[in-house]
This record gives structure tokens, C-alpha cells and sequence, in this order.
């Protein structure tokens, strides 16, 4: 039997290469996929009477997901959060599958289709993701040389517990650390304890605190903003990009958070390098709906 007919070198490859290294998605989200796996499995085994090193892809058929959709509900009391959140890891693991096997192009759609179908319950909540490949945070410190980059490693969260607006929670965790300019010597003065100070202090957080539609195609996110230790307000906004992004649930979160490094305890400078105050981290998150039904926007 071929590698490409087997479901178990794929789900190997979708947990361990897509989602960590391709995708980067938060810890939270990867531990979720590989739980929902872990569990539809061996329930497939047990309804193909076969060892799961053994199933193929069609073996997870629409009817086999339905039914273990309706298990995780009757017998093991899944919230309608929990259950969308297996959703998304199906959807997931089908388009991965069927992108890089065109062969399992029409099991993906009937998959995906059973699957929503699932879904479309009155009370369920939207299901979002962010992804880093698509995504991007950056930071520019003024100074007489420049001193720009990015981040390189960080998570971002979207959630819903229903399809009202004011339900959404933005989580954004920035690894400082990773803070990365292409030169080492601007690298090693960011992470000392002069700013970031990445020994005691290693996150920028965000998390909202209010989600206010503001005009036809945006939505503005308030939360905190904390950077060593101080926390203050700040503002981001939602873009849904057209009418078709906002249909399938895709849109981009960007701001830019401007802040006086000296109100957060960057008091010192670079030698010979003149730092002005103002710092900036500008955001730039690709949001995908995986499953659910959409937010009620107006």
C-alpha cells in the first residue's frame, strides 16, 4: 500500500513538521489537534476493524467523523467550544492533506462539508486562527542608526464562546528574546536588561478587554498592552479585507503601539548611537474562521 493512501504518515507529518514549523501555532492550539487525533484514532480502528498503524485516509470517511462527533457529546459531555475546537482540528488535517495530495482533493471537500455541516448548530461558537507564516511583528526603536527587525517567534489567539462580537478574546504572547535586527551587537543591547530584559522579563502580552464594531468592514480590539512588567491600554484594529474575506471569516488585525521606552524602564542607550524615546511594534496578524459559524457584525 502506498505512504499516500496510510492516514498515520500524514497525521505524523501534520503534527510534528506543519504545525510547529510551518505553521507556528501556539502551544495550546497543538496540544488541542494532537488530543482531537489522539482520540479519532482509535475510534476509526474500532469502526474499521482495523489497527490504526493500518487505516488509510478514506478510512476516515464523513460518516466515521459524524459519528465521533456525536460520541465526543453523548459519551464524554464536549462543550460546544471543546467540539469546535476538534472541528478545526479535522478541517485543519483535510486541507493539509489534500494539498500536497491532489488525489484526496474530493475526500477533503466531503470531509470539510460533513463537517460544517456538524457545525451549524445555533449555539456554537466561531473557531479563528492565526498563523505566523502569514503573519508579522515587527518593532522599529528611533534612533540615530537604525535600529528595526522583527520578532521571530510568537502566539496570537483568537476565541469565541458564541457568535456575538462582544464574546471574542485577543491573546498575543511575544517570545523578547526573539527579538531580531541582523546584528548581533543591536540584538544583545535589545534583550539586556537596558530594555527588554529578556532574563526577567521575556513576554510582551496583549489581551483584550473589549471587541466594538466601528465601521461596515472594522472592528476595534482594546486590551491591555504589558511590556516589563507596566501595563497600559492600547487600541488594534480588526480589517475584514472584502466582502468575500468577511463570507468565509479571513481578515487581518494591524496597529502599530507606539510607547516611551523610559515609562517602561529603558532608561539607557547604545554607545554612540543616539536612541530617541518612542518605540514601536507594529502588528500585522492574518485571521482565518476554521469553523463555526461567523461573528454577528452589522
Amino acid at each position: 500500500m502506498r505512504d499516500s493512501a496510510l492516514v498515520g504518515p500524514w497525521v505524523r507529518r501534520f503534527l510534528l513538521e506543519h504545525l510547529v514549523i510551518e505553521r507556528n501555532l501556539a502551544q495550546n492550539t497543538q496540544r488541542s489537534y494532537r488530543d482531537t487525533l489522539g482520540l479519532l484514532l482509535p475510534f476509526a480502528s474500532t469502526r474499521r476493524k482495523k489497527p490504526v498503524d493500518q487505516l488509510t485516509v478514506d478510512d476516515l470517511s464523513s460518516s466515521v467523523l459524524k459519528e465521533f462527533l456525536e460520541r465526543l457529546e453523548t459519551e464524554r459531555g464536549c462543550a460546544v467550544r471543546t467540539r469546535n475546537q476538534r472541528l478545526a482540528a479535522m478541517h485543519a488535517l483535510a486541507r493539509f492533506i489534500s494539498e500536497r495530495s491532489p488525489e484526496h482533493i474530493e475526500w477533503c471537500g466531503k470531509i470539510r462539508a460533513a463537517t460544517a455541516l456538524a457545525s451549524a448548530r445555533p449555539l456554537d461558537a466561531p473557531v479563528f486562527e492565526i498563523t505566523a507564516v502569514e503573519s508579522t511583528i515587527k518593532f522599529d526603536v528611533k534612533a540615530s542608526v537604525a535600529i528595526v527587525g522583527k520578532f521571530e517567534k510568537w502566539n496570537a489567539t483568537l476565541t469565541f464562546t458564541s457568535p456575538e462580537l462582544s464574546t471574542g478574546v485577543l491573546d498575543i504572547k511575544i517570545q523578547t528574546a526573539r527579538a531580531n535586527t541582523g546584528s548581533g551587537m543591536k540584538d544583545g543591547k535589545l534583550k539586556s536588561k537596558d530594555f527588554f530584559n529578556v532574563d526577567q522579563d521575556p513576554y510582551i502580552t496583549f489581551h483584550s478587554t473589549k471587541f466594538e464594531q466601528t465601521g461596515p468592514n472594522t472592528v476595534a480590539i482594546d486590551g491591555d498592552f504589558t511590556i516589563r512588567g507596566v501595563t497600559k491600554q492600547e487600541r488594534l484594529i480588526f480589517t475584514i479585507l472584502d466582502p468575500k474575506a468577511r463570507a468565509a471569516g479571513m481578515g487581518i488585525v494591524t496597529e502599530t503601539m507606539a510607547f516611551d521606552r523610559k515609562q517602561y524602564g529603558m532608561n539607557s542607550g547604545i554607545p554612540f548611537i543616539k536612541i530617541a524615546d518612542r518605540v514601536e511594534v507594529d502588528l500585522s496578524l492574518k485571521v482565518h474562521r476554521l469553523s463555526g459559524p461567523p461573528v454577528n457584525l452589522k
